[in-house]
């Protein structure tokens, strides 16, 4: 029997499944089109690959897994970072801010990764759970600045994200990104509207 890396057997098992969910997430982030395999996965982390079976039954439950983990971890970052700015103004440009560190981090290629591999019925509501978490306090933030049309304003945010987000991936500096797009939404959110 393997000696338990922790205080108790409830804790081991925990970090054990996270290390197997960092293990996948890494993978998916460094590209490609196929899953990783529960072998690749199991190497990765230095288990033997009947140990990440008992945790996941196949690649299908890691993948879903990983989207459970995922998606939620992104939106709660966001969120966070917003409710420590002071005004809406400043909190969509920690919505910015937020989302552009996170592309900097990885996570965004884990994101592509798993769209390209997981199953689209897997990946659709947790995605459009995801989109509204996030697009909620971003359409509030602009509803208290005073945009005359708050969801709309946060569609075209949310295209800016979107494109200084492929800039960071294209090579483009986080420091670039996120100041080019601060520079087009400051103006804006620096003036009451209304």
């Amino acid at each position: 029997m393997p000696k338990i890396q922790a205080a108790t057997v409830a804790e081991h098992r925990a970090r054990q499944r996270a290390a197997i969910l960092d293990a996948a997430r890494s993978i998916l982030a460094e590209g490609g089109s196929q899953a990783p395999s529960l072998a690749a996965v199991a190497a990765r982390t230095g288990l033997a690959r009947p140990s990440v079976y008992q945790y996941f039954k196949s690649r299908t439950d890691l993948l879903d897994a990983v989207i459970v983990d995922l998606l939620p971890r992104w939106s709660t970052y966001v969120t966070q970072r917003m409710r420590r700015a002071a005004t809406p103004g400043d909190r969509v440009l920690a919505y910015v801010a937020a989302n552009l560190r996170l592309v900097a981090k990885g996570e965004h290629p884990v994101f592509r990764g798993l769209s390209a591999s997981a199953s689209p019925e897997a990946l659709a509501e947790p995605s459009r759970r995801l989109h509204e978490q996030l697009r909620a306090p971003l359409v509030e933030a602009l509803a208290e600045h005073g945009a005359p049309d708050p969801a709309g304003t946060a569609e075209l945010i949310q295209a800016i994200v979107y494109t200084a987000s492929h800039m960071i991936e294209s090579g483009v500096g986080e420091a670039k990104a996120r100041s080019l797009a601060r520079g087009l939404l400051e103006p804006y959110l620096r003036q009451p509207t209304g």
